[in-house]
C-alpha cells in the first residue's frame, strides 16, 4: 500500500495547491512519535507485549475509529502485564529519579507496596512525581555546544508507564502510518534509512528534510489529550496520561511547574509522541508522498524542488494545527545528496546505484568521542582505554553497518590505531621504558633502537614504520577494539 501511494505522476504534484483546500475537511485525529535519539526507552519499545497485552491487540480494538474499552486500568494492573514491565524496567536499567531509588530497590519496594498502587491506578488517583531534569551534550555537527533536556522519572514512575505502554502500545501501534519507523516494535532506524535509499534510487533527488523546534518541549497538552480522547474512554487512563504530561521538573533542587512538552525519559513519551504526529503522516499518505518519518525526523522525497517547496510549506500548516514549530534553521528542501538522515547520507557508486556512507557530522562527531576516549591525560592503562573504546564502537559498527564505504572505515582504522599509539608512547615516555617494552614484544632490536629514540613527539612517532609494526591493528583487536572496515589491510 505505501509503494502505491508514493508511485505519483508527474501531475501528482503539480496539483499540490489545489489538495491543500481539502485540509479543513480532513479526519479528525491521529497521531505522533519519537525517540529520545537517546537510550532510555529503546528497549521497551521495540520489545514484544506481553501476554495480556498482546491479547489487547487484536479483535475490534485495532480498528482506528473505535473507542478503546472503558476497563483500561483493570489490564494495566492484572499480575502477568506487572511482571512483565518490573522485567523490562530492569532490563533497561536507567539512573534514579528525583526520589533517589535505584533500579534495584523497585522490586523489594513493589513487594511492600504495590496494593496500595494497585487501589490507586484503579481509583484514578495516582499521582506521578516530578521528573529529574538531566542535560545530554550534542556532540556532531552543527549542534556541538548544545545540549538535549531529558526529563527522567522515578523508577516506580518509569514501572507505571511501562504499565500502561504495554497495554496501549499493541492498540495504537497497528493503526500508526507504514511510513514512521521510530520507536515502534519491530521497527528499526536501519528500516527507515533503507526505505529513504528505496525513494532515491527510483529517481526522487530532492528532499524535504523537516525538523520540528524543540519538538518534545513543545507537544501542547490540550491538543494531546484531545487525540488521545478520540480513542480513550477510560477516564482513569486519561487522568494519569495528563497527569504525567504536567508532573513537575526538578532542576537544582527545585520543581517547576510544565504546561507544555512531553520529557524525554520516559517509556511513554515515544508511543505519546507518535499518536500525535500521525495525523501528518496521514495527510501525506492521501496526498500520496514517499516520505519517511522517525520521531520528529520527517523526510519527503520528490522529482524536483518546486515540488519540494510546496510540500514544505503544506507541511508548515499541517504542524501548525498541531501547534508545532517547523525549526527552519535545520529544515531544508535540498538534493539528497546534501542532506543527512539518521546519520547516514546517499552517494552514486558506478552504474548509477545509490548507496549510503556515514554523514559527515555523523563521522566527526564520532572521531571526537573517540577522541575523548584516548586523551592523553586520562591516566589510564591501555587495557582500560581498549575496553571503554570497544564498546563504543562496537555499537557505532553495529548502528552504521549499512555504510558502503569501506575505504572511508580503513581510513578510519588506521586513524584509530595511530592514535592508540600515540597514546602508548605517552606512557612510555621515552628511553629506557620504550625501549624495555618494545623489546618485550619481540622486535629485533634495530627496530627497538629505532622506535625508542622519539623525544615527546608521540602523535609524530605514532606514524612510524617500528611503532607499527610493534603496535599493529591486531595487537588492539586482541584489546577488544574492533576493525570498523571488514576487510582492511591496515597495520
Amino acid at each position: 500500500m505505501a509503494d502505491r501511494s508514493c508511485s505519483e505522476g508527474p501531475n501528482r504534484e503539480e496539483s499540490e495547491s489545489t489538495v491543500s483546500r481539502g485540509e479543513a475537511m480532513h479526519q479528525k485525529s491521529m497521531n505522533f512519535q519519537m525517540e529520545l535519539a537517546l537510550e532510555v526507552g529503546d528497549e521497551v519499545l521495540k520489545s514484544q507485549p506481553s501476554g495480556e497485552a498482546g491479547r489487547a491487540a487484536h479483535g475490534k480494538e485495532r480498528s482506528g475509529s473505535d473507542h478503546l474499552p472503558n476497563y483500561l486500568m483493570e489490564r494495566v494492573v492484572e499480575r502477568r502485564n506487572a511482571i512483565e514491565a518490573l522485567k523490562r524496567v530492569r532490563r533497561n536499567k536507567g539512573s534514579p529519579g528525583t526520589d533517589g531509588m535505584t533500579v534495584g530497590e523497585l522490586e523489594p519496594y513493589l513487594r511492600e507496596h504495590w496494593e496500595i498502587i494497585r487501589e490507586r491506578l484503579l481509583a484514578g488517583t495516582y499521582q506521578p512525581s516530578a521528573v529529574k531534569r538531566v542535560l545530554i551534550p550534542k556532540s556532531t555537527g552543527k549542534g556541538t555546544g548544545r545540549v538535549r533536556e531529558l526529563g527522567i522519572p522515578t523508577v516506580l514512575d518509569r514501572f507505571v508507564q511501562q504499565l500502561i505502554l504495554q497495554v496501549l502500545q499493541p492498540v495504537f501501534d497497528p493503526t500508526f502510518s507504514e511510513h514512521s519507523h521510530g520507536f515502534r516494535p519491530g521497527r528499526r532506524a536501519h528500516d527507515a534509512v533503507r526505505k529513504a535509499q528505496q525513494y532515491v534510487q527510483s529517481g526522487r533527488r530532492w528532499v524535504v528534510d523537516v525538523d520540528l523546534e524543540k519538538f518534545f518541549d513543545r507537544v501542547n497538552h490540550d491538543v494531546m489529550m484531545g487525540k488521545l480522547q478520540n480513542r480513550i474512554t477510560d477516564r482513569r487512563m486519561l487522568g494519569i496520561i495528563h497527569r504525567y504530561l504536567r508532573a513537575g521538573i526538578m532542576a537544582d533542587g527545585v520543581t517547576m511547574e510544565r504546561h507544555e512538552g512531553t520529557p524525554q525519559g520516559g517509556p511513554l513519551s515515544p508511543l505519546l509522541a507518535n499518536v500525535l504526529l500521525d495525523e501528518v503522516d496521514k495527510e501525506l499518505e492521501r496526498r500520496g508522498h514517499c516520505f519517511v518519518r522517525y520521531a520528529d525526523d520527517c523526510n519527503v522525497y520528490v522529482r524536483s524542488r518546486r515540488a519540494g517547496d510546496r510540500v514544505l510549506g503544506a507541511l508548515r500548516q499541517m504542524y501548525a494545527k498541531l501547534r508545532l514549530q517547523v525549526n527552519e534553521e535545520k529544515s531544508a528542501v535540498a538534493r539528497t545528496w546534501s542532506r543527512k538522515f539518521l546519520g547516514y547520507s546517499f552517494w552514486v557508486a558506478q552504474g548509477g546505484v545509490v548507496k549510503l556512507r556515514v554523514a559527515p557530522d555523523a563521522l566527526e562527531g564520532m572521531k571526537q568521542r573517540v577522541r575523548e576516549i584516548t586523551s592523553r591525560n586520562g591516566g589510564r592503562s591501555m587495557t582500560q582505554v581498549c575496553s571503554v573504546l570497544g564498546l563504543y564502537l562496537r555499537g557505532w559498527k553495529e548502528y552504521f553497518k549499512l555504510a558502503n564505504t569501506p575505504g572511508v572505515l580503513a581510513q578510519l582504522d588506521g586513524w584509530l590505531h595511530r592514535r592508540l599509539r600515540a597514546m602508548q608512547l605517552k606512557q612510555w615516555k621515552r628511553g629506557r621504558p620504550a625501549h624495555r617494552a618494545l623489546r618485550a614484544l619481540g622486535l629485533p632490536e634495530w627496530l627497538v633502537q629505532k622506535g625508542s629514540g622519539f623525544a615527546k613527539r608521540w602523535w609524530r612517532a605514532s606514524a612510524l614504520g617500528a611503532m607499527q609494526t610493534a603496535l599493529p591493528g591486531r595487537y588492539f583487536e586482541r584489546l577488544g577494539v574492533p576493525r570498523l572496515a571488514t576487510h582492511t589491510t591496515t597495520l
